[in-house]
This record gives structure tokens, C-alpha cells and sequence, in this order.
């Protein structure tokens, strides 16, 4: 009996000391903006010291970049057909703030969540397919410094126009925080007529 009570206790201490160390919530202060030109959103979340910015990015700009740099055809087509965010992280806080993609992910309509793939799951397979490329893409993990940003591609396996929410963590000083930004969309396949 005094072990089981013991236990329980350990339980319940350990449980707080997580509570404590992490934070869970909705993005606090969101904005999105449209482009009057292309239509294009771009979502843009400060919370906790820690700045996420996605842009949309069309299939033909994805094509148009891989294709540049010599990428085979089918590995053109197989990147543009994720859905693509143009990512800019910011330390926005007076702390060291770090991040790792890893443990970032997306949630469907269908409540079912999925990895957000990384830079280094992408170069693997590049690598498998002749490509040495490794520009673009987010990097798998940040150390910050305050003040420091960071920019990149989040590559998101989901057909266009879909509608997802992106759930994200960081860490100040060592202390985990987690974000949700709720309702991002997916690009179009491509812009309007602009005439």
C-alpha cells in the first residue's frame, strides 16, 4: 500500500514537472495576409518568442525552381506535388530558442495527424535519385540566438487546396512550447488569370 502511494506520487510529480516545462496552445497573435495580386495566402504566428511565417507556394514554382537546378523530371513532378510553404522562423524573445521539424506535425479534417517531412528524409531520397541538392529546404533543426531568423520550404503530403492544421514546437532556454496554427490551406494548382 505505502508503494502504490509512493508511485502515485512519483506520477504525479513527474507530471508536473512536464506541465511545467511545456506550454500547448493556438497560435496567440496570427495573421494572415492575401496577396491582391495572385490570391496567394501567407499566415504569420508570434507566439512565446518564437515567429512562424508560411507562404503558399504554387506547383509551377516548385517546378521552376527544381527544374533549374537539373533535377530529373519525376523528381520535379514528385516535389510539386507536395503541398509547399515558403517558412520563415524568427527568435522574436530574449532567449536562446531552438526547433527540430521532427517533431513538428499536421492535422487532417479527419482529426488524423501526420510528420511534416524533413530536409533530411527529402535528401536521402534525393540522393537515391543522383541529386546532391540540398538548398530550399527548412533545415531540420535550429539553434538561435535572439534576433536570429531562418527561412526554408515545409513540404506538407497533402493534395491542393486542402485544408490542415500545423501543429509545431520550439524550445526557450531549454523550455518546450507548442503551437497550433489552424486552418492553413494548401496552394492552388495554379494563379488565377491575372489579365
Amino acid at each position: 500500500m505505502v508503494y502504490s502511494k509512493i508511485i502515485r506520487s512519483a506520477k504525479a510529480v513527474i507530471m508536473a514537472a512536464l506541465l511545467m516545462n511545456m506550454t500547448t496552445a493556438v497560435a496567440s497573435n496570427v495573421t494572415i495576409h492575401k496577396n491582391e495580386t495572385s490570391g496567394l495566402l501567407t499566415w504569420t504566428a508570434e507566439d512565446m518568442g518564437f515567429s512562424i511565417e508560411l507562404i503558399q507556394l504554387i506547383p509551377d514554382f516548385i517546378r521552376a525552381i527544381y527544374a533549374k537546378h537539373n533535377f530529373p523530371a519525376e523528381e520535379v513532378e514528385r516535389a510539386a506535388s507536395y503541398c509547399m510553404f515558403g517558412t520563415i522562423l524568427k527568435n522574436t524573445s530574449k532567449q536562446h530558442l531552438s526547433y527540430r521539424v521532427k517533431d513538428w506535425s499536421y492535422r487532417t479534417r479527419d482529426g488524423k495527424k501526420y510528420p511534416v517531412k524533413t530536409k533530411t528524409q527529402w535528401l536521402e531520397e534525393w540522393r537515391k535519385a543522383g541529386i546532391l541538392f540540398s538548398w530550399t529546404l527548412l533545415p531540420d533543426v535550429g539553434e538561435f540566438a535572439v534576433g536570429d531568423w531562418q527561412q526554408g520550404f515545409t513540404t506538407i503530403k497533402l493534395a491542393r487546396e486542402s485544408e490542415f492544421d500545423l501543429i509545431y514546437t520550439w524550445q526557450l532556454d531549454g523550455v518546450a512550447h507548442t503551437g497550433v496554427l489552424k486552418n492553413l490551406k494548401c496552394a492552388p494548382e495554379s494563379l488565377p488569370d491575372l489579365e
